[in-house]
């Protein structure tokens, strides 16, 4: 009996290791994405003020620091939208106790797509007010779109019959990420349509699909 109880603390032991090993990779390349997105900001030099009339000359440092604004813009939308996912992976590895191979490559899977937000979001930067400005757009939503989907398979895999789930995965927190998550796929979806119609507010319905996965995250939070 006690051999038994040994080798069930060593595979659960075993389990939360490999778990913590994969959500501090996972930290990592977080971290990564979120760091590259600032190398968009160009330090606009001395001599390009003071060079005569044009936007710079005409306006000094602040006109220059002020015409970046697509730049601030895209960099806010992406920081929160990695921060928001950075946060509900966290939140997925609190519950999930074991991995398997399938787990590994869809965590991979979502991490490609974390990785490659900082380049729609330099493509959105500098086509903000350019006439393929949609296109840039819907390729941020795009790619927004596909973390969502890429989220919702990583979870859907790690609960289908509690196969990857602890102890401490109720089920009423189960169906609480099942709500939230339902949601991301059409609401991203519906921003990639609407950066067709209208690219700016397609990049404002991402920054605000950043804040409401945040507060509703939160507040599934707290009530747990």
């Amino acid at each position: 009996m006690r051999d038994k109880a040994a080798t069930g603390q060593a595979t659960a032991g075993d389990g939360d290791k490999e778990t913590g090993r994969l959500e501090a990779f996972s930290d990592g390349v977080f971290a990564i994405a979120m760091t590259l997105l600032v190398l968009d900001f160009k330090v606009p030099k001395p001599a390009e003020l003071t060079a005569g009339p044009g936007p710079l000359g005409a306006h000094g440092l602040l006109g220059a620091l002020l015409s970046q604004w697509p730049t601030f813009l895209a960099y806010l939308t992406s920081f929160l939208t990695i921060l928001v996912m950075w946060v509900n992976h966290h939140t997925l590895f609190n519950l999930i106790r074991r991995i398997d191979h399938l787990f590994l490559y869809l965590n991979g899977a979502l991490l490609l797509c974390i990785t490659f937000l900082p380049f729609p979001t330099a493509l959105v930067a500098a086509y903000l007010r350019h006439p393929d400005a949609p296109l840039a757009s819907a390729g941020y939503c795009g790619t927004c779109l596909l973390i969502a989907i890429t989220f919702n398979l990583l979870w859907h895999h790690a609960a289908s019959g509690r196969r990857l789930l602890g102890p401490a995965a109720t089920q009423e927190a189960i169906d609480e990420i099942d709500r939230r998550y339902r949601f991301g796929p059409p609401l991203y979806l519906a921003a990639l349509l609407l950066a067709f119609v209208s690219h700016g507010v397609s990049l404002l319905a991402c920054l605000a699909l950043a804040v409401f996965f945040s507060v509703t995250g939160a507040a599934a939070r707290v009530r747990a």
